[in-house]
């Protein structure tokens, strides 16, 4: 993966005054752009939209310097007016095109990003491969932001509204792995861009010839092969880094890649207070 990913970031470099085709690149390297941008994002600690924006802004800063025309410089780099250009070199650089021309900066730039391998992994992980029949969630759902670090208080919030009752009534109605009550997330920006809304269902697994009652929400999921990580300790943090280790360990030393899909975490037991948790990490796969 670790070469996969130093091709794309070439890629884009000797690309950034064209359309940058992510799908053909994942082609061509024989991987997914689905797994291609969640795998950058996880390494790179960016998304990958973003990363070629502040490199786009970054080279375009040398041409904005120099004597040509704004617009000419705006469309060179794909943007349809020397307005949206000034946005978006504002955005990255913090001031306009023209405070450049004029006073040689200030510039924030980005520059090329390089992966390189290291030896860590020194922590087995409890992984295990399981394939699992079309099956369904059931439960309440909701359209919350992403956050990558710490709680998130969206959907802390969304599960306290939830009465004690209907939480005892959700593990009544689970009926298949991943068993009792599970935190699904579905429909994630493939660049797991932070502030990206993705859909939370605080639920359950049911076979998927279950009917969902008329009050509660559905999520169907098609037969196919997940990978489960056991994470033991605090809580939320010990979760957030087994997935940040999925991305840095285990998916660049094993032959499977991430496929779309909904990922879940399974709370196997946990402190009163929440503070500590034994939890499941499930995250659909195919092979490499």
């Amino acid at each position: 993966m670790i070469a996969e990913l130093n091709h794309l970031v070439e890629y884009v470099d000797a690309h950034l005054d064209e359309e940058i085709d992510i799908a053909g690149v994942a082609s061509r390297l024989g991987t997914t752009e689905y797994h291609l941008r969640r795998m950058f994002s996880s390494l790179a600690g960016m998304p990958l939209s973003e990363y070629i924006r502040r490199r786009r802004m970054s080279v375009a800063a040398a041409d904005v310097i120099g004597e040509g025309d704004l617009l000419t410089v705006s469309v060179r780099y794909g943007y349809g007016s020397a307005e949206a250009f000034t946005r978006a070199f504002r955005s990255v650089h913090g001031v306009s095109p023209g405070d450049v021309r004029r006073d040689g900066g200030p510039l924030h730039t980005q520059p090329q990003l390089r992966f390189r391998l290291t030896v860590e992994g020194k922590t087995p992980m409890d992984t295990r491969i399981t394939d699992r029949p079309a099956f369904r969630f059931i439960g309440h759902s909701a359209r919350v932001p992403l956050i990558h670090e710490g709680a998130n208080p969206h959907i802390q919030a969304f599960i306290a509204s939830l009465p004690d009752a209907e939480h005892a009534r959700l593990k009544e109605l689970s009926s298949t792995e991943p068993a009792g009550l599970l935190q699904v997330s579905a429909d994630v920006d493939p660049d797991y861009t932070e502030g990206s809304e993705l859909t939370y269902l605080h639920g359950v697994a049911v076979t998927d010839t279950t009917p969902a009652p008329d009050d509660l929400d559905a999520i169907d999921v098609p037969a196919g092969t997940w990978a489960v990580f056991r994470a033991d300790g605090e809580y939320p943090k010990v979760l957030q880094e087994t997935w940040a280790a999925t991305a840095n360990d285990w998916f660049p030393s094993n032959p499977w890649r991430l496929r779309p899909g909904p990922s879940i975490v399974a709370i196997l037991d946990r402190a009163a207070d929440f503070s500590t948790a034994s939890t499941e990490l499930w995250l659909p796969i195919e092979r490499a």
